[in-house]
């Protein structure tokens, strides 16, 4: 079965006017238009296309590689506004839609959403919606706490931004926890700090606990390094500065400066700390 969204290595069946015609070892078979040729192919050779339907509603084989696919998240651009729904531009010459009934606020032409691209089984048609929470699932939990996920930036909130975890799960990242700049659609590493029993989950971007000693007291060795071996920072600085200075809380200072200093890398003096020489 060829499913449309999905990528598949296919065989060379034969050349026709339109373009070449692939199969699978089931016998289904699928066009790969003339524009999607190979300079160089032989019959019986296999080729890796991704399947969705063309303009006609028909399956359509194409070598392009799109920007999502079948039951994966991106971060795209609106590219036309209709009484029907909206199109994002997914690098392929057809557009992906968004029903109106799938838009978490109407879209606008030249703005981009975080989407998840899904089958509409009544049209069998690939579609997008912005409404991306409604995919994910904590009901059955797949990580466990200080775990390296991977993110994706969601949406802003009181607390701090809700983050789509291993493309399964939702978590949050209080604001806090945040000492770095963060935009709606990226992807970045983080970690989890905890889960909860009502299936919430909070992540962090630093590893936490004590696990983070040893990277956190790195960034001071080398901000220091930068700085002449002087930083006037100290347990007495408030969180603000030391967020500016080092992007880590205060609490994760003091945590890596106790360490190196037991570790008698620094000196902590009333105006600040020194690398020793």
């Amino acid at each position: 079965m060829l499913n449309i969204g999905e990528n598949h290595r296919l065989i060379i069946d034969r050349e026709t006017e339109p373009g070449l015609f692939l199969k699978n070892v089931e016998g289904d078979e699928v066009l790969l238009p003339n524009k999607y040729i190979p300079e160089n192919f032989q019959l019986e050779d296999e080729i890796e296309v991704f399947v969705y339907l063309d303009h006609s509603e028909r399956p359509v084989a194409t070598t392009l590689e799109p920007y999502v696919k079948l039951d994966e998240f991106a971060f795209l651009e609106c590219v036309e506004t209709t009484d029907f729904g909206a199109f994002l531009d997914w690098g392929l010459e057809k557009h992906l839609f968004v029903p109106f009934k799938e838009q978490v606020y109407p879209m606008q032409k030249g703005h981009r959403y975080l989407i998840f691209c899904y089958l509409d089984e009544d049209t069998n048609r690939l579609v997008a919606s912005s409404k991306v929470h409604a995919f994910l699932d904590n009901s059955d939990l797949t990580i466990k706490p200080f775990e390296e996920v991977d993110l994706i930036i969601s949406n802003k909130t009181d607390l701090g931004y809700n983050v789509i975890i291993n493309e399964i799960h939702l978590g949050l990242i209080y604001n806090d926890d945040v000492f770095q700049p963060i935009e709606i659609g990226d992807r970045i590493k983080g970690f989890i700090k905890k889960t909860r029993k009502d299936g919430k989950i909070d992540v962090t971007l630093q590893r936490p606990g004590y696990r983070s000693i040893e990277p956190n007291a790195q960034v001071i060795l080398d901000k220091l390094q930068e700085n002449k071996g002087f930083l006037n920072i100290t347990d007495k600085s408030s969180p603000d500065q030391i967020k500016s200075v080092l992007k880590m809380s205060k609490k994760s200072f003091k945590r890596a400066a106790g360490n190196l200093y037991k570790q008698r890398q620094i000196d902590i003096k009333d105006d600040g700390i020194y690398l020793k020489q």
